[in-house]
């Protein structure tokens, strides 16, 4: 029965199944990022350019890739957590035409249907807390400065030890119509390989600066959104992942 649910999600996405999308039906396309929160404080992100955290040759780091949960308590700075956004959900420009960003990985039809938020631990610089990247300004939005919030956030990941001993664990929440817009239902298989493309850059970014990651798909789902404030089905959280300095 189990793959039978899982088969009727394939069934329901396939080319004759689906309904038209937003765009053929001449609706509005949406915004590529979630607007300011309002009151919100930003916090400038050192510059990628401006960095120089030295290079790793790609395959050294594709080689040496492994999942790690074990993390010392030294902190991230400021740079290596610019740096780990940038190559994950850096906008490299906007293509005005189009109204779409150019991000550092690919994405289904250019939609790029996530936001990126962290649950700050060990940042050098950084209260601990909720924090939500705008990739448009490459900025960080706080959103919630809680020392304890990472202790909740362990607890709805099925208190996975790696969540609460991180330096930061990155939470990526999926806003779907930005892809339904243009694919319909099938969109949905398109939230799943988009994440893995984003995680992975995630893993291969911290093999750059001696840092570890644990993607995480083990989570309660409703626990994750309600903590965060996502709104099923218009947001919710799709993947995670806990990064640290190796130990």
């Amino acid at each position: 029965m189990t793959a039978d649910k899982g088969y009727a999600f394939v069934e329901s996405t396939k080319y004759p199944n689906i309904t038209t999308p937003g765009q053929k039906q001449g609706l509005p396309q949406p915004p590529f990022e979630l607007p300011l929160e309002p009151g919100a404080p930003l916090i400038d992100l050192p510059q990628p350019a401006e960095i120089d955290l030295g290079k790793t040759d790609l395959r050294t780091a594709i080689e040496s890739r492994v999942t790690r949960r074990h993390y010392s308590e030294v902190p991230l700075t400021l740079e290596e957590l610019s740096h780990l956004l940038w190559l994950t959900q850096g906008v490299k420009f906007i293509d005005d035409k189009r109204a779409v960003p150019l991000r550092t990985v690919p994405s289904a039809g250019c939609r790029h249907p996530f936001e990126t938020y962290l649950s700050i631990n060990r940042v050098a610089g950084l209260e601990a807390g909720l924090y939500r990247y705008m990739g448009s300004t490459h900025q960080l939005v706080a959103l919630r400065l809680d020392t304890g919030f990472n202790a909740q956030l362990a607890e709805a990941c099925q208190n996975q030890r790696h969540v609460t001993t991180s330096a930061v664990t990155f939470i990526w929440a999926a806003v779907p119509y930005r892809t339904v817009w243009r694919y319909s239902e099938r969109s949905y298989r398109y939230l799943y390989l988009d994440a893995g493309h984003v995680c992975q850059n995630l893993y291969l970014a911290a093999e750059s600066i001696n840092c570890g990651v644990c993607a995480i798909g083990a989570y309660d789902d409703d626990a994750v959104d309600g903590l965060l404030g996502f709104t099923p089905p218009e947001s919710f959280a799709i993947y995670l992942a806990s990064l640290g300095r190796v130990s």
